[in-house]
């Protein structure tokens, strides 16, 4: 059951990309992530207190609810942050491609956090997303290095901001197991409301303004109920008790449907370097799934969940 949960919630992040572009066109980022992470965390909230599960919350360890929230607060900052410096709608497919290298990334980091085995694919799987990071990154244009480098320099930030976000989100995923995964509950609302409000408080920074129209509220509603309040806590669950290198696995899906996704709703027809960047982050990602295995308790049966470290 935890493990259909994390894929739901990559089917419904699939989207995250065209919709926040869109607020983000019509609210500024900040703005648009702001309404959507207090919408979000506030219901979250406002549930978890009408069925008197606040109790849980403070009774997760301390190091889940600081370290695993600290990394979901700084993801969120950090893609929305990198979508609303990205220039063209081209580039947030691309932002959305570096973005989605956090499944392989997290089969990666499931080696020292999680102990899992490592084989000699993983090297090569790691290079595979890492090249489809330089293509995501040319802007469409030409594969030569200088052309490359030019391009990180008129507009490296989106990008950077992108990959670190891909960092924390694998780092959430695998620590998130090791340090709350037997527990009961979550404090997924909690993250939600506390990244709506550092969202907010980092908005005079960016001098944003807003053009509210009926679109605008039923985007922010979608955004608010679907890809952030269930499928962030889905995939909270499934990561705590469920399958994480299945779920991981198919995630390695995510850049092909955000692409095709985000090109349809935002009418961007994405080069060709964007589809070989998002084949070879897919492909590096499946490599990387099939060098890990599980340590040889958790093959027995005899691990529970969260105590693979």
């Amino acid at each position: 059951m935890y493990t259909a949960l994390g894929i739901v919630a990559v089917l419904l992040w699939s989207s995250t990309m065209a919709f926040s572009r869109s607020l983000t066109e019509q609210l500024g980022a900040m703005t648009a992530g702001a309404c959507i992470y207090l919408v979000s965390g506030g219901l979250g909230c406002a549930y978890l207190l009408a069925r008197g599960k606040l109790g849980q919350v403070r009774r997760l360890p301390l190091r889940y609810l600081f370290g695993c929230g600290g990394l979901t607060v700084a993801y969120m900052a950090l893609i929305y942050t990198a979508i609303g410096l990205a220039p063209t709608r081209r580039q947030v497919i691309g932002v959305g491609i570096i973005n989605y290298l956090w499944p392989g990334l997290t089969v990666i980091f499931s080696v020292p956090l999680l102990k899992k085995r490592a084989g000699p694919l993983l090297a090569p799987g790691a290079l595979a997303f890492f090249v489809g990071v330089v293509l995501a990154s040319s802007q469409g244009g030409s594969l030569s290095p200088m052309e490359f480098l030019r391009d990180m320099r008129n507009g490296e930030a989106p990008y950077l901001f992108a990959l670190a976000a891909a960092v924390c989100w694998a780092l959430y995923s695998n620590l998130s197991r090791r340090w709350g995964g037997a527990s009961e509950g979550g404090a997924v609302p909690v993250f939600l409301l506390a990244a709506g409000v550092l969202l907010f408080l980092m908005r005079p920074f960016f001098h944003e303004q807003q053009h509210w129209t009926a679109r605008t509220l039923w985007e922010l509603g979608y955004m608010a109920l679907l890809p952030a309040l269930l499928a962030y806590g889905f995939w909270d669950s499934c990561m705590r008790r469920g399958n994480l290198v299945l779920a991981a696995s198919v995630a390695y899906l995510a850049p092909v449907l955000s692409t095709t996704m985000t090109s349809l709703y935002l009418h961007v027809t994405p080069s060709a370097n964007l589809w070989l960047a998002c084949a070879l982050v897919v492909a590096g990602a499946v490599i990387c799934k099939l060098s890990v295995t599980d340590p040889p308790a958790e093959k027995t049966g005899n691990a529970e969940p969260g105590n693979e470290a």
